[in-house]
């Protein structure tokens, strides 16, 4: 699998570059600046790009606005976006981004493999490299963090979202953060069966259509508490 990373601190942009190789991924190029990582995107064609969201020159959202370009240019192009912080602004700029089709299964998606972690998550090596292997298949990886706040943004006057149970909002919380149905059962100690009640319930109260698909089921989701109906 084969990545183009860029960060353009040194010493976790090599780190990380270590950790990827380890778990036997292949590092196509590994940049510090937007000009750089638009190029690489451009000349390379990677399975899956992990983007600092602020590189230089502008230090503002130059990694972000790179991806999206490259995505626009080939889209479904997997991308996980690292930040400091949560800045919500960027995750739905990147939810909202257009369509594809899983190049690993053929599956229709909302918008490719996407992933908003925090940087914080790079040094659980497991997670962080699990959400690479997630979006490159065209998965998503949410931050916890950033789920919370989209979901907090919205509670207190969207009477949809209101009508969820405390479980059902639990479910939906992990759902956004790209977990299967299997994986939300084994996290909450209960059967899949339950939590496919619960998704089921989920989708009739934010007036979604039922899916199989995980991906397209979080990202319509995600976009519906974000931007409402």
């Amino acid at each position: 699998m084969r990545v183009v990373l860029a960060e353009d601190l040194f010493l976790l942009r090599d780190g990380l570059v270590r950790l990827l190789q380890a778990h036997g991924f292949e590092i196509a190029a590994a940049v510090e600046s937007g000009p750089e990582l638009a190029a690489a995107l451009a000349e390379l064609d990677p399975d899956v790009a992990v983007v600092d969201v602020r590189l230089p020159p502008t230090h503002t959202d130059e990694g972000l606005q790179c991806a999206l370009d490259a995505r626009r240019k080939r889209p479904g192009l997997p991308v996980l976006v690292l930040s400091q912080h949560v800045e919500q602004l960027y995750a739905r700029e990147l939810l909202a981004d257009g369509g594809g089709t899983s190049r690993a299964s053929g599956a229709e998606r909302g918008g490719g493999g996407v992933g908003y972690l925090l940087k914080d998550r790079v040094f659980d090596a497991e997670q962080f490299v699990d959400a690479v292997r997630r979006v490159a298949a065209g998965g998503t990886a949410m931050d916890p963090q950033v789920i919370q706040q989209l979901l907090a943004r919205r509670s207190g006057d969207d009477r949809p979202l209101a009508r969820l149970t405390p479980r059902e909002r639990e479910v939906l919380e992990l759902m956004a953060q790209g977990r299967s149905n299997a994986a939300i059962a084994g996290k909450l100690v209960v059967t899949e069966r339950a939590i496919a009640k619960h998704t089921a319930n989920i989708f009739a109260k934010l007036g979604l259509e039922v899916s199989d698909d995980d991906n397209r089921r979080v990202l319509a989701v995600l976009a519906y508490l974000d931007h409402g109906r």
